[in-house]
């Protein structure tokens, strides 16, 4: 799961009689150098290649190192273990989410409101001026003086409702301004983008920066990839709206392919950015190969003309030695020398090229 973005299934919907997988028995004390079950010794390996890495076995470190082994494990091993990750609760980033998206709705919601308030008051505005209308209408007909009373009558009854409603309206707009004004200050500090179901940019350079500062620390390596549709593409297809679905189904395979501890997000303008935690140059370009070859692989049907979908990737080490942004222009720059080479999807920035050779 890319930055805890996805859904996990919440334990506390599961039906009591439904059985939850177990492994080895929990009523063992069994000690941690004599494990009893798959995912005991699984457990034991990662701890062991922390340590042999020489990083603190935290919470993070340990999530994130115990996706990236389980890569090279069986497929038995990582169904296993997989059935029991989807019991676990969603993630304080997921929680945060699902409220940005409230939040959101209801401002929505009183949108509309405001909205139909708005075209009440118009009608009574428009009833007003045809009562009058009306009454202009009658002139010297028989009666006219009766009938013109009433809707004299009328019109003044209606003439106080509309002022009602119009102080109404008033306090609903002020009521409005204050929620939208609040709604802004939320989206300051968002860290989910809509458009895609991902990540925004806030997100990633807050997660760029610690990421920087952990390596700096614990002088392990990690990378960073910027993903784009292919200009060539993008030059073919004068149709924004089918620019858009095409750009939204990259970000639907990042995420579906990417580790629970990457960090998948939206940097702007149809650029995606990826954080790849613990991977090196040279790994790091054999995901962006996996990428691109499963993005070439899904086909896009505009009317009856079916596109085959491609990307450019730029690469860089995330380096102590440089700034978040400088890090982030070296992938952007990495990228647009993919879009503009007909051999190769993915490049390494400049500075990061010495240590890396094309797979």
């Amino acid at each position: 799961m890319a930055g805890n973005i996805r859904k996990r299934r919440d334990i506390s919907a599961v039906d009591s009689n439904e059985q939850v997988p177990s492994f080895g028995n929990m009523e063992s004390k069994s000690s941690l150098n004599e494990p009893t079950s798959d995912l005991e010794i699984y457990s034991k390996e990662v701890f062991s290649q922390l340590i042999q890495d020489n990083l603190p076995p935290t919470p993070n470190n340990f999530a994130l190192y115990f996706d990236r082994l389980l890569e090279d494990k069986s497929e038995t091993l990582r169904k296993q273990i997989n059935s029991i990750l989807e019991f676990e609760d969603n993630s304080d980033d997921e929680k945060t989410i699902e409220l940005e998206k409230s939040l959101k709705q209801g401002f929505s919601s009183i949108k509309s409101i405001l909205q139909v308030t708005a075209n009440l008051y118009k009608n009574m505005a428009l009833m007003e001026k045809i009562l009058i209308k009306r009454k202009e209408e009658l002139g010297d007909t028989p009666d006219a003086v009766a009938v013109s009373s009433v809707i004299g009558s009328l019109e003044q009854d209606v003439g106080k409702l509309n002022g009602i409603l119009k102080k109404q309206v008033s306090h609903i707009k002020e009521l409005y301004e204050e929620t939208a004004d609040i709604v802004k200050n939320v989206n300051n500090e968002t860290i989910y983008d809509n458009q895609f179901g991902i990540y925004n940019k806030r997100y990633l350079l807050s997660k760029l920066e610690q990421e920087k500062n952990l390596i700096e620390e614990f002088k392990h390596t990690s990378s960073l990839l910027t993903i784009e549709l292919s200009k060539d593409i993008e030059k073919s297809i004068d149709n924004p709206k089918a620019l858009l679905l095409m750009t939204r189904t990259i970000a639907r395979l990042l995420m579906k392919t990417s580790r629970r501890s990457d960090v998948v997000a939206h940097y702007g303008d149809g650029i995606f950015a990826m954080i790849l935690k613990h991977t090196d140059i040279t790994n790091a370009s054999r995901a962006s190969a996996r990428l691109c070859d499963l993005v070439s692989s899904s086909n896009f049907f505009l009317a009856e003309k079916e596109i085959q979908l491609k990307i450019s990737i730029g690469l860089a080490n995330i380096s102590p030695e440089r700034s978040v942004e400088e890090t982030l222009v070296c992938t952007l720059n990495a990228m647009e020398i993919a879009h503009n080479d007909d051999d190769n999807d993915y490049f390494v920035c400049n500075k990061d090229s010495e240590t890396w050779n094309y797979l």
